[in-house]
């Protein structure tokens, strides 16, 4: 990791995550000028923390992408979520009395950390209640990701699989959502082989369950899916 500096490019990342990104400009003056900050230029795959490490910072990451993944009690390493970037993480471990992380976060392309002391980040949360609030929420977020991974890991069909992941990640009053993961990624994140994830892909389409589109759009047929248990 190399040390790089925190210029007003980054300033703006930082400031357009959930944490902060609502905040009237004299709070977002104070953040910048308050939190004890350090910078890194990361290279792809890099293990950033380790499961088991203990959570004594606050970490954002402000360009890039993680691969979040945790070893179980039989030893086999689990997929949990990827971390798109600009996002804070492990969040909710910061200020546990059991601040041990349950996961390992690995770069997966070339990435940007930004680390602030835990006295700082305590300090501005102590000081101001609509980061406090901001935080709880993003804290809260961070517990979803892990229970929608084992929702779908849940479900015993491959097509189960796929739906629950879509349906999880389709916003209120719309039928398309935008594939964010490559298919290989997905394959990983619902535990199925890549040929098995495209052949059911194409027999959906075939169904007239889901459409794809350009730019990785996927329009679902909400009434066809409403036969599947969800």
């Amino acid at each position: 990791m190399k040390t790089i500096t925190f210029d007003n490019y980054y300033k703006e990342k930082l400031l357009s995550i959930p944490l902060f990104c609502d905040l009237p400009d004299n709070i977002k003056h104070e953040i910048i000028k308050k939190l004890d900050i350090k910078l890194y230029d990361i290279d792809e795959n890099t293990v950033v923390l380790e499961q088991g490490n203990v959570c004594c910072n606050l970490y954002v990451l402000l360009k890039g992408t993680l691969e979040v993944n945790i070893i179980d009690a039989n030893a086999n390493e689990v997929l949990i979520e990827y971390i798109e970037s600009p996002r804070a993480f492990a969040t909710p471990h910061l200020f546990k009395k059991d601040n041990r992380l349950p996961a390992t976060f690995k770069t997966i392309e070339r990435s940007v950390l930004l680390i602030a002391t835990k006295d700082s980040t305590f300090e501005l949360i102590s000081k101001y209640p609509d980061i406090l609030k901001n935080f709880l929420c993003v804290s809260g977020n961070c517990n979803v990701c892990t229970t929608m991974r084992l929702d779908v890991l849940s479900r015993k069909t491959i097509r189960e699989r796929i739906l629950v992941y879509l349906m999880k990640r389709l916003d209120k009053g719309t039928s398309t959502i935008k594939l964010t993961h490559t298919i290989t990624q997905l394959a990983e994140y619902i535990n199925v082989t890549r040929p098995a994830l495209s052949t059911e892909f194409n027999k959906m389409e075939k169904e007239g369950i889901i459409t794809r589109k350009e730019n990785n759009y996927i329009e679902l047929n909400l009434k066809a899916i409403k036969n599947f248990v969800l």
